[in-house]
């Protein structure tokens, strides 16, 4: 009896030609999708708020694949629409679209008004509307990703926050989900926990993100890179709807 392994494994559909529009593309998170996704052959065209972060990291991905990229500030309209337009001129029409830039926010009796209403409209209102301009060009066949955060699973004191936002984002995935599912967009949730990043400084310099990631008590963004390529590449009948990805030991 010949014996095969073909039916061991389901459809895993390569990124190869595919083109991905990743928001906060330029460090941490971000960051890593970004050159993952232009390793496996997708273009990507990314953005972030800052000049020097944009140009490394444009760096890194045309050192693996093809990408571009802007600077913008997505909790102003106006430079939402032209990150889309700019996406749009670059890659035609999206397939893919990575939502995730975000900014840190505390605790709400801690932090003025100006800085809260700023941290809502880049932590939450700029996701629904990246997924709204995402959608409006988005054909049959195509992903969205959230990136939330585990703070809306633990919802620690010090950080209301951003609670309400990635508990709101939390809450539109799931939503978004059923109502895009018979046009053929997935969507997925990617909840990271403790993760190394930009976004953690000044409490956690490079050298201890390095020490706590050594010690298993600190993800590295590339962590959350693989985990949103598996999200990718499951063939359309199978939606990973959410993932959660966390240390194996807590952090301090």
């Amino acid at each position: 009896m010949e014996h095969s392994i073909s039916d061991a494994h389901t459809e895993q559909p390569g990124l190869a030609g595919r083109k991905a529009i990743i928001t906060g593309g330029t460090t941490g998170i971000g960051r890593a999708i970004a050159v993952l996704l232009a390793s496996e052959g997708a273009r990507v065209f990314v953005c972030g708020r800052t000049p020097e972060h944009l140009d490394d990291a444009l760096e890194r991905i045309r050192e693996l694949g093809e990408g571009d990229g802007i600077n913008v500030d997505l909790s102003r309209k106006a430079d939402l629409d032209r990150f889309f337009d700019a996406a749009n001129d670059y890659l035609g029409t999206p397939d893919i679209a990575v939502i995730n830039a975000a900014i840190p926010a505390e605790a709400l009796a801690d932090t003025g008004e100006a800085d809260m209403r700023e941290q809502i409209a880049t932590d939450f209102t700029a996701y629904l509307a990246s997924a709204h301009a995402a959608t409006e060009r988005m054909k049959a066949g195509s992903d969205i990703v959230l990136i939330g955060s585990m703070s809306a699973v633990s919802r620690s004191a010090g950080s209301s926050i951003y609670v309400a936002a990635k508990s709101g984002v939390q809450g539109f995935a799931q939503s978004l989900r059923k109502e895009l599912a018979e046009r053929d967009i997935k969507v997925g949730l990617i909840e990271p926990g403790f993760t190394g990043a930009d976004f953690q400084y000044p409490d956690y310099p490079p050298e201890k993100q390095v020490e706590l990631i050594n010690q298993h008590r600190m993800l590295r963004a590339e962590d959350i890179a693989a985990a949103t390529h598996f999200m990718l590449t499951q063939p359309r009948r199978t939606a990973v709807s959410l993932m959660r990805v966390e240390t194996r030991l807590e952090h301090p």
